[in-house]
């Protein structure tokens, strides 16, 4: 594994890098989203009891009076911070594949400068091939970071919808009941 690594050169690293930050923004947003939606799929009596720091402004606003049009800021600001790291999860899976890429032309330049410092008549498929696995291992590698990368972040953002819908739900429903009275 180290050997393959190796061979794909210097933009290996990065790649690397790539798959490290990203699999660690997976799990812990995922953990976060879970926890946060867990914490929100009980009754409103018992998340008015809880009071949830992911509703815990929404709540406070209504019962402050604030209109919909301010607590709607207040829910719009909360969703932005459950957002952090979404936005390196994309990046990851856009840049990931481009790196691949960019190690397929310097793997490539490098087999075309062998063919092209070359003196003798023919040129042996050994003198290339160093380039040439260069370049698809480093697209491999960009491909496997950013496939799974482009695939949680989706999942993730699914998650933090309806993290938002619920939170939604529990602000109309107190709007609801401060308007009835109860």
């Amino acid at each position: 594994m180290i050997d393959f690594f190796v061979k794909g050169g210097a933009l290996m690293w990065p790649i690397l890098l790539c798959s490290i930050v990203a699999l660690a923004l997976i799990i812990a947003k995922s953990m976060q989203f879970r926890g946060i939606l867990a914490h929100l799929s009980v009754s409103l009596e018992l998340i008015l009891d809880k009071n949830p720091p992911e509703v815990a402004p929404i709540i406070e606003g209504i019962e402050r009076g604030l209109d919909e049009k301010q607590v709607s800021f207040l829910g719009t600001k909360q969703v932005r911070e459950m957002e952090k790291g979404l936005g390196l999860l994309s990046l990851i899976s856009v840049i990931a594949p481009l790196l691949g890429f960019t190690g397929t032309v310097t793997g490539m330049i490098s087999a075309f400068m062998v063919i092209a410092n070359h003196t003798g008549t023919r040129v042996d498929p050994s003198m290339v091939a160093g380039g040439i696995y260069e370049a698809l291992i480093t697209t491999a590698s960009g491909l496997f970071i950013a496939i799974p990368a482009h695939v949680s972040l989706h999942f993730l953002e699914n998650r933090l919808d309806a993290i938002t819908l619920r939170m939604k739900e529990v602000a109309m429903t107190l709007y609801e009941r401060r308007s009835n009275g109860v």
